[in-house]
């Protein structure tokens, strides 16, 4: 890994949110992303940043959008972070969690104007699945954090585990996919790929699938799992 200028955790905090974990006995603590940033621009969510090359390019690009990072291992989470503070990047904050449990306990109803999902690990071996991060349980609760219009983004260099997404969120009523929109997934950028996972897959000669969801004004429902 390419070594960024080396922070403090001091010198980081002022780019990482994590919201407390809920005391016994008392309701879990809703984010307030107007308190997080300081303002009351609209608030897009990346699920596993990485080392957070998405984000960044998002963040130069659209000053006026808030994106909140969350990224499981800690050393991806510090090196992203890094690439925003030295930057001075007003807009952007992470959190090192795991998604899922950060959006079923923390972020609240219509919260969120975007949500994006890109190149997750598929978790191969069957006593693995639990692992994956986008499962039916995940997706009613992104659908619950979007308001109507929101968007969901995926992207995937597993075409499987890009076919497992898609049913998900086909099946749910709370979606609808928006094919038009399809390149506003990982989107690419003038100086190459959105990611760095996007760009291992075309190294190797790979192909990378995109979707795009609108939220509706339908319920939530938690469809059964087709992988």
């Amino acid at each position: 890994m390419r070594k960024e200028q080396r922070l403090s955790r001091e010198q980081l905090a002022p780019w990482v949110y994590e919201p407390p974990a809920p005391r016994e006995g008392e309701p879990p603590v809703r984010i307030d992303w107007a308190a997080v940033f300081g303002n009351a621009n609209p608030v897009e969510v990346e699920v596993g940043t990485g080392k957070g090359l998405f984000l960044l390019n998002a963040a130069l690009a659209r000053p006026d959008t808030n994106f909140y990072g969350i990224e499981i291992v800690r050393k991806y989470q510090l090196y992203a972070t890094t690439r925003y503070a030295i930057r001075e990047l007003a807009n952007v904050r992470t959190a090192c969690a795991d998604a899922k449990a950060l959006f079923r306990l923390h972020v609240a109803p219509g919260s969120v104007q975007a949500v994006h999902v890109y190149f997750p690990d598929p978790w191969w071996k069957k006593r693995h699945r639990k692992r994956r991060v986008f499962t039916q349980e995940f997706a009613a609760d992104i659908a619950r954090a979007l308001p109507t219009g929101g968007r969901l983004l995926i992207a995937s260099d597993v075409e499987e585990y890009f076919g497992v997404m898609t049913a998900i969120a086909r099946a749910m009523p709370a979606y609808s996919e928006r094919p038009e929109e399809t390149d506003r997934a990982a989107p690419r950028t003038d100086a190459g790929f959105a990611t760095n996972f996007e760009r291992k897959a075309r190294a190797a000669g790979g192909g990378v699938w995109r979707a795009v969801y609108e939220r509706t004004s339908a319920d939530v429902t938690v469809v059964p799992d087709p992988a």
